[in-house]
């Protein structure tokens, strides 16, 4: 929304290894290891370097693989999309627009009801916001996510 999101150097001295390793170095955490691959509680997930958001938990599904999936970006504008040629593979890279951040990669397998796309996200990306917090972190815009309308 109205914030301005920049990568933190500061952020990135206090990664852990990690997380260094995925957002920096385009690495990937071990499925069913990282710390929100079964999360359900409501809030939004933001880039673990710049803060800015990312993903809401109203968006997110269980695919069964192993790392926390998503439908759908919160803003389009905060996510880029990159060919990924490593790996012997044609993928498509998801990174975060301001930070800079190696987040995981897109595939076409997810909900057709919500567009048949799985954003398959690394844990070590991102930062859980729960909806309680959100007022008192900044992200209080985003509490409109969670108010279903008539």
């Amino acid at each position: 929304m109205a914030q301005q999101y920049n990568k933190n150097p500061q952020a990135v001295d206090a990664l852990s290894p990690e997380q260094y390793h995925v957002t920096q170095e385009n690495g990937t955490e071990r499925p069913f290891t990282g710390e929100y691959w079964d999360n359900h509680e409501p809030g939004i997930y933001v880039d673990v370097v710049s803060g800015e958001p990312l993903f809401a938990s109203v968006d997110k599904f269980e695919s069964g693989t192993g790392w926390p999936s998503f439908t759908r970006p919160i803003d389009k504008d905060n996510v880029v999309e990159k060919r990924d040629f490593s790996h012997l593979m044609i993928r498509t890279e998801v990174r975060s627009s301001h930070g800079d951040s190696h987040l995981g990669h897109i595939f076409n397998d997810g909900p057709r009801t919500e567009g048949g796309l799985r954003y398959c996200i690394n844990s070590a990306a991102l930062r859980f916001v729960h909806l309680d917090d959100l007022e008192a972190q900044g992200y209080g815009d985003y509490k409109s996510l969670f108010t279903k309308t008539a």
